[in-house]
């Protein structure tokens, strides 16, 4: 058997070989990118105080009334899930809902829920997520949301001192992570964030926003998170939506909101209900 040969630049070739892959090795201590760690979960065994007020607020030209402390069952906690409604009681009825003008809500036959977590549960950055269905879409005026809003926004409810700063500014922002638009779409939502125009009440709703195709009658987890200075919007963990760069114009802490509107003077049919298994925000560890 004839015994090989090898050159003296080959094996001095193979051994650098070798040397850069084992140089090119991770250490042990090596620092990678931290895991979620969950910092506030809820599964909505019960309506939890500490986490969520109802918020009395009307904006959008909304044509419903945001009640109190489960009114007409408007956020009824029951086998587990929350449900946020809409209601149309068949009636008028005096609503208590100012808007930041201070005008009161004219008379209404409809109700709703709206909760949110001001001042009970505030995040800076982070990851926010919700699984959650709709009962039905696609009819008209529909108009159910899971948001965040910046901690020092100068609508109701005005509990601290810092809440002095006007939609959509930097203290205020607004980041969607779920909307569904009944007159417009059927089985699908919007995500992404309103840009600051730079004057109070003055938003861009469009130009940072993408439709998503998903059932929304089944559960599924809507979130956001802030990667790097981007925020990356995802369905049942799968990236969508991407604001690049726009995650640096939120440094302020964000509480977040459900709620289910009634946006336009269409009727309604029956009940119409948001269902929301759990919310959650997490942090890198």
């Amino acid at each position: 058997m004839n015994k090989m040969k090898y050159s003296p630049k080959l094996i001095t070739a193979l051994w650098l070989l070798l040397l850069g892959s084992c140089t090119q090795l991770p250490e042990k201590n090596q620092k990678t990118a931290g895991e979620w760690k969950i910092d506030f979960l809820d599964d909505f065994e019960r309506f939890n105080p500490d986490n969520w007020q109802d918020q009395r607020i009307w904006v959008n030209n909304e044509t419903h009334c945001y009640v109190p402390n489960n009114e007409f069952d408007t956020r009824e906690v029951s086998n587990g899930t929350l449900k946020i409604k809409v209601i149309n009681l068949g009636e008028k009825r005096p609503c208590g809902n100012i808007d930041k003008h201070g005008n009161q809500h004219p008379n209404t036959e409809y109700v709703a829920g709206r909760i949110a977590s001001k001042n009970l549960k505030e995040f800076v950055k982070g990851k926010w997520t919700a699984r959650l269905k709709l009962a039905s879409n696609g009819e008209p005026s529909m108009f159910p949301a899971w948001w965040i809003l910046g901690a020092q926004n100068n609508e109701s409810p005005i509990q601290q001192s810092d809440e002095i700063i006007c939609w959509p500014l930097t203290g205020s922002g607004e980041i969607d992570i779920f909307e569904h638009h009944g007159d417009h779409q059927k089985n699908e939502f919007t995500t992404g964030a309103i840009k600051s125009l730079g004057e109070c009440d003055q938003g861009d709703w469009w130009s940072h926003r993408k439709g998503v195709e998903a059932t929304l009658n089944e559960f599924h987890e809507y979130s956001v998170e802030w990667q790097g200075s981007d925020l990356v919007y995802r369905l049942d963990g799968i990236e969508v939506y991407r604001n690049i760069g726009e995650g640096d114009k939120y440094p302020e802490a964000m509480f977040a909101i459900l709620n289910f509107a009634k946006i336009t003077d269409q009727p309604m049919t029956g009940i119409w209900v948001m269902e929301v298994d759990w919310v959650k925000h997490e942090r890198r560890s």
